[in-house]
């Protein structure tokens, strides 16, 4: 709901700000505005909204949040009437403009409030009508520096327009500041608060269908010392002839018999080794997916915590401070990078966890000055470092990539691993090797001790990268 012009004139006759100073210019959301008014025996926080169905002008006593980036708009009118006074106020005929003139030593300023419903804007003008700038710039209306507003009050309005009857006590002013607040609109606290929680139950299920996939995994891993077994058993019978997926043989673990999958086209041994490595594998992912799942039960906990905090949320534009914070597009746009990537401190970080991955990276991805580390001794991830020009990496920053290098690759289990890294301009690729294999030149070495504190941190930065 927008206010009519009959609503908006009332509005401000009940407002005493002709000869008030502008003392501060907030601005929480890109479509709502305040100032900060004073007077003797007259402050005035005045609001002004420009949201499609809720434009209006009122006083409001609700405290207002600061905005998390200073917005353009709002540097603006600090730089050009915080300090100035307002000389007159007015709603030109029926248009349900409100024009602001405001006096400064450098000379007057003119606020415009057009409360159009699809059309609305702030604009800021000299007083010829010149655009100092707008708040929505709209270079087809000519709202934008340079171009020229100077409306005027149009003719009688096509049809009379009552005051609606507003719930609640006190002034014109009190009860549409209570009406927006609670159940005015879209942006009132009862909407606003609807789609906060909406937001904070869809991170809920996705914690849950993580933790669900990890409980699984978990599951898998559980018989890592069987997969050792398997492997004990099969390098005991060596002499044992491969006709067929599967061997037969005395489980001396449990005894009876046991009937084991193996690749007949493998030796009895590559078979009890691969076993092994099945072992090493699930034991590794074993300590990795209970490190994650005790990361999100911390979450989850975090996030139950947020929302009672959010639940007892009063304030409509505090609400609204906090959806801005945390709300997330709808519809996720395309990775911008294969595999996952990070940004630390400005440096971009990309980690491929496969040949296909490391073979994208560095053929559509990474330029020449780009840094690439790679665990010595290990097979696993490429990680680069986006060079940026001028810049030496700094040391936090190398080892964060080592770190991720490390962990991502066979070695991680060790705890600690040297690691390759050198320009990509010194990588050669192997001749008729497998894809992404790389030789490197001029290459340096770097000692990686995990640390479980920074590789904690690195894995948030990643989840909210590949989210």
């Amino acid at each position: 709901m927008s206010l009519n012009w009959r609503e908006i004139d009332l509005v401000l006759s009940e407002l005493d700000l002709v000869g008030a100073q502008i003392q501060k210019v907030v601005q929480p959301s890109y479509d709502t505005l305040v100032l900060s008014c004073w007077k003797p025996g007259a402050a005035t926080e005045l609001l002004f909204c420009v949201a499609h169905g809720a434009c209006r002008v009122h006083a409001t006593r609700l405290p207002i949040p600061k905005a998390e980036k200073p917005q353009r708009f709002m540097e603006l009118l600090r730089a050009q009437v915080r300090g100035a006074r307002i000389e007159s106020v007015e709603q030109l005929g029926a248009e349900r403009i409100v024009k602001l003139r405001i006096g400064k030593d450098e000379g007057e300023r003119l606020l415009f409030a057009r409360l159009w419903s699809g059309a609305a804007n702030l604009i800021l003008t000299m007083p010829d009508g010149t655009i100092v700038d707008a708040l929505a710039r709209k270079p087809s209306r000519g709202e934008l520096s340079g171009g020229r507003y100077a409306p005027l009050p149009g003719g009688p309005p096509p049809r009379e327009f009552p005051v609606r009857e507003m719930p609640g006590e006190g002034s014109f002013n009190e009860r549409i500041d209570a009406y927006y607040a609670e159940h005015g609109s879209e942006l009132s606290r009862a909407a606003l608060l609807e789609r906060a929680l909406k937001l904070l139950d869809q991170k809920r299920a996705a914690m849950e269908t993580r933790m669900a996939a990890l409980g699984k995994a978990a599951a898998g891993y559980a018989d890592a010392d069987r997969f050792r077994q398997l492997g004990d058993i099969l390098m005991a019978n060596q002499s044992a002839i491969l006709d067929g997926p599967t061997v037969t043989a005395e489980d001396f673990y449990r005894d009876g018999t046991v009937v084991i999958q193996v690749d007949p086209s493998k030796s009895i041994v590559e078979n009890a080794l691969a076993w092994y490595e099945k072992s090493k594998k699930a034991r590794s992912g074993s300590v990795e997916t209970a490190a994650e799942l005790e990361e999100l039960r911390a979450s989850m906990a975090s996030l139950e915590s947020e929302r009672t905090r959010v639940e007892a949320l009063e304030n409509p534009y505090t609400l609204r401070t906090w959806l801005s914070k945390h709300r997330s597009s709808p519809v996720q746009g395309p990775k911008r990078f294969p595999g996952l990537s990070l940004e630390r401190d400005g440096w971009l970080l990309l980690i491929g966890r496969s040949a296909t991955e490391n073979d994208e990276l560095l053929r559509r991805h990474v330029r020449g000055n780009d840094l690439w580390l790679h665990a010595r001794d290990y097979s696993g991830s490429y990680v680069f470092i986006k060079a940026k020009a001028g810049k030496s990496v700094p040391l936090d920053i190398l080892l964060d990539a080592g770190t991720l290098a490390l962990h991502y690759s066979k070695g991680r289990s060790a705890g600690s691993g040297d690691c390759y890294y050198t320009h990509a301009k010194y990588l050669r690729r192997a001749k008729n090797g497998p894809k992404g294999l790389v030789i490197p030149t001029q290459e340096k070495n770097l000692h990686i001790k995990i640390d479980e504190a920074r590789l904690k941190s690195l894995r948030q930065l990643i989840g909210k990268d590949n989210d």
